[in-house]
C-alpha cells in the first residue's frame, strides 16, 4: 500500500466515498500508527482531517471503515495542539457510542443499534445506579457478536482526549460517561469481553476520577464504586471469599497465598488499574467516621488487598509495583478496619507473634526496608508503607509488640551512636537527621509509636539529639509521656544496657569516652566572664537576626529568647537553672 500525505488523504476524504476513505485512511494509520510527536505546520491539516473522519461516523459504515476512521481518532488524539474537533458534545458522544458507554438517548442516531445482552435491563440495575435513560450500546458491530476492537478503538481516543484537554474532561463529566462504564465494570465476570476492553474501561474511569472531583465523588457515592470495583478486584484474581474475612484463589484452597503461582501479566495489569481508581475515591476515607455497613465493605476490601499483598507478579519488578499500589490504597482505609490483616489463622510455614498471623505486617515491613534501603524519592516510596506501619501499630497491640521486636529490640550495643550502623533501627535513626522534614517526622513518629510514646524508651533508643525534634513539636522537652492506648511490655533492658546506663550520653545515645571539663582551674570570676562573652555572643547574633535563642518553658515547648531574657542571663549568668528531667524515671516496659 502506498504512502499518501495529508493533503492528499483529505482529497480522498472530501469525495465522501467510502472505498476511497478506507484506502487513504489505511495508509495513513500504517504510516503514522507509531507516531507520538506531530509536525506544527500540518496542525490546521489535522483538525480539518478529524472533521471529516467525525462526519463518517455519523454515517452508516462498513465495518472496515468504521474501524479505519476510529484508528485515525487514535491517532489524531495524540496530538494535545490538535484536539479542537474532538472536544466538543457531538464528538464526545460518537465516541461515546461506539465504547459502547453512552447514556442519554439524544446522542445516539437512529441507526445505532443495541449490542445483544449488553443493554441495561430497565428494571433493577437503573434503580440501584439512578439511572434516567437505558445505557445505549455501540451498534456497528453484528448483535451477536460485540465488535471489541471499534470499542477499544473508541475507548483509546476518549482517553487520549481526556488526558490532553481540559474541555474535553468536562464534557465527558456532563455526558455521563462514567454511569456508561460503570454499567460494563458491572459484568466483570461476563466472559464476553477481552483484556483490552476491559483494561481501557478501567483506564478511562482511572482518568475521569483523578481529573475530575465531581466524578470521583459520584463513583464513590452514587455508583457504589468501593464494592464495584472490590467486585471487579476479587473476580479479576479469581478470588472466593470466605465468611470469616479470608480469601483464596479459586482451585487453590487451603495452598498459603506465598506459594501460589504467579498471578499472569494481564490479572496483574487490570488489578493495578483498579487499586489506582480506588485510591482516587477513597484518599479522604480515614480522614472521616465510617458506619456499619461502609466499615463491612472496607474490611473486605481489606481481606482482598491482604492478598496482593501476599500475591506475586510475573517478575519481581512488577510483584514491587503491585505491591506499591496495594500499599497506597491499604493507606486510604479507615484504621479499625486494618485488623483483617491480622486475621487469617496461623498455619505451617506462617509467621506467629502472639498467637497472630503477622505475614503480612513481615510483607509491609520488608516491603517499607526494600524502599528505604534504595533511598530514591523517599517522600514518595518510603512514606506510604512507613505510615501505614505506623497507623497499625497506633490501634493494634500485637503489631506494634512484633514491629518492635523487629525494629527495636532489646538494646545490646551502647559503643554505636544510634544513627551508626545497618539494623533497621540504625536506618531509620538516619532518617530523623535528613532535611526533608515530611520524612524526618514520619520517621521519628514511627519510633515514638513503637516506644509506646515514652520519652525515656524514645530517648534511650534514637538519643536526644535525634529525639528533639519530635519531642519539641510534642512539648515533651521536660520529659513525660504522651496519653496514648498502649499496654504494658516487659522490661527490655539487656544486662549489657544496665552496665553501661550510668555513662551512656543521653543526647547521643552512647557511651562515650570522658572528655576534659574545659573550666577546670578556672576561678568563680573567670566562669563568669566566660558566661558573659556567651551571652553577649548569642545576643549579637540574635540582633543581627542570624539566630534566635529559643528557652525551654515551663510546659515543655519551645520559645523565642527576647532581648530582654538575654538581658536577664547577663545580670544573672550564675543562676542556678532547674534540675534536668529524670529521662530514665519511666518504668522500663
Amino acid at each position: 500500500m502506498m504512502n499518501m500525505d495529508l493533503s492528499t488523504v483529505i482529497e480522498e476524504m472530501e469525495t465522501g466515498d467510502q472505498d476511497s476513505a478506507l484506502t487513504a485512511l489505511q495508509s495513513y494509520n500504517k504510516q503514522m500508527n507509531q507516531c507520538f510527536t506531530f509536525n506544527r505546520d500540518e496542525q490546521k491539516d489535522r483538525e480539518h482531517l478529524g472533521e471529516l473522519v467525525l462526519g463518517f461516523l455519523d454515517r452508516e459504515l462498513q465495518p472496515s471503515c468504521l474501524l479505519a476512521c476510529l484508528e485515525t481518532v487514535r491517532i489524531l488524539s495524540r496530538d494535545k495542539n490538535c484536539l479542537d474537533p474532538f472536544t466538543n458534545q457531538f464528538a464526545m458522544s460518537t465516541l461515546a457510542r461506539y465504547a459502547s458507554i453512552a447514556v442519554d438517548s439524544a446522542t445516539t442516531p437512529a441507526h445505532s443499534q443495541s449490542v445483544d445482552g449488553q443493554e441495561e435491563d430497565a428494571g433493577g440495575d437503573e434503580e440501584e445506579t439512578g439511572l434516567c435513560s437505558k445505557v445505549l450500546k455501540e451498534s456497528s458491530p453484528p448483535s451477536e457478536n460485540p465488535d471489541q476492537e471499534v470499542i477499544v478503538e473508541a475507548l483509546k481516543s476518549i482517553c487520549n482526549i481526556l488526558l490532553h484537554n481540559e474541555t474535553g474532561q468536562m464534557v465527558a463529566a456532563d455526558l455521563q460517561l462514567i454511569k456508561g462504564v460503570a454499567e460494563r465494570l458491572k459484568q466483570c465476570h461476563d466472559p464476553t469481553w477481552n483484556y483490552e476492553v476491559r483494561f481501557f474501561d478501567l483506564r478511562l474511569t482511572f482518568l475521569l476520577t483523578a481529573l475530575r472531583v465531581d466524578v470521583r465523588a459520584q463513583l464513590a457515592q452514587e455508583l457504589h464504586g468501593v464494592s464495584l470495583l472490590g467486585n471487579h478486584l476479587e473476580a479479576t484474581l479469581g478470588l472466593c471469599c470466605s465468611g470469616t474475612l479470608e480469601t483464596a484463589r479459586a482451585g487453590f484452597e487451603g495452598i498459603p497465598t506465598e506459594e501460589l503461582p504467579p498471578l499472569s501479566r494481564q490479572q496483574t495489569e487490570l488489578a493495578m488499574e483498579i487499586l489506582k481508581i480506588l485510591f482516587n475515591i477513597t484518599f479522604d476515607i480515614n480522614r472521616r467516621k465510617v458506619d456499619e455497613e461502609e466499615a463491612a465493605v472496607y474490611r473486605h476490601l481489606g481481606a482482598i488487598l491482604r492478598h496482593c499483598l501476599m500475591s506475586h507478579a510475573d517478575g519481581e519488578e512488577r510483584t514491587e509495583e503491585f505491591h506499591s499500589h496495594t500499599v497506597n490504597l491499604l493507606g486510604n482505609l479507615p484504621l479499625p478496619c486494618l485488623d483483617v490483616l491480622l486475621m487469617p489463622k496461623v498455619q505451617q510455614g506462617s509467621i506467629e507473634y502472639m498467637g497472630v498471623n503477622m505475614d503480612a505486617v513481615n510483607t509491609l515491613l520488608k516491603f517499607m526496608e526494600k524502599r528505604l534501603d534504595r533511598g530514591h524519592k523517599l517522600k514518595e516510596t518510603l512514606l506510604p508503607s512507613l505510615n501505614l506501619l505506623t497507623e497499625s501499630a497506633r490501634i493494634h497491640r500485637e503489631t506494634r509488640k512484633f514491629l518492635r521486636s523487629k525494629v527495636l529490640p532489646p538494646l545490646r550495643d551502647v559503643k554505636n551512636r544510634p544513627e551508626v550502623g545497618n539494623t533497621l533501627r540504625n536506618k531509620i535513626v538516619r532518617l530523623m537527621t535528613l532535611i526533608d522534614t515530611d520524612v524526618k517526622d514520619c520517621a521519628a513518629e514511627f519510633l515514638f509509636v513503637l516506644c509506646k510514646e515514652s520519652v525515656s524508651r524514645f530517648i534511650k533508643y534514637t538519643g536526644y539529639g535525634n529525639a528533639a525534634g519530635l519531642l519539641a513539636a510534642r512539648g515533651l522537652l521536660r520529659g513525660g509521656k504522651d496519653p496514648g492506648i498502649y499496654s504494658e511490655d516487659e522490661d527490655s533492658e539487656t544486662e549489657e544496657y544496665r552496665e553501661a546506663k550510668a555513662q551512656i550520653n543521653p543526647i547521643t545515645g552512647v557511651v562515650e569516652e570522658e572528655q576534659p571539663n574545659p573550666m577546670e582551674g578556672m576561678t568563680e570570676e573567670q566562669k563568669e566572664y566566660e558566661a558573659m562573652k556567651l551571652v553577649h555572643m548569642f545576643d549579637k547574633l540574635s540582633r543581627n537576626h542570624l539566630i534566635q535563642p529559643m528557652q525551654l518553658g515551663m510546659d515543655g515547648t519551645m520559645t523565642e529568647m527576647t532581648t530582654e531574657d538575654l538581658h536577664k542571663l547577663t545580670n544573672k549568668p550564675l543562676l542556678q537553672s532547674e534540675d534536668p528531667p529524670n529521662l530514665d524515671s519511666e518504668d522500663e516496659n
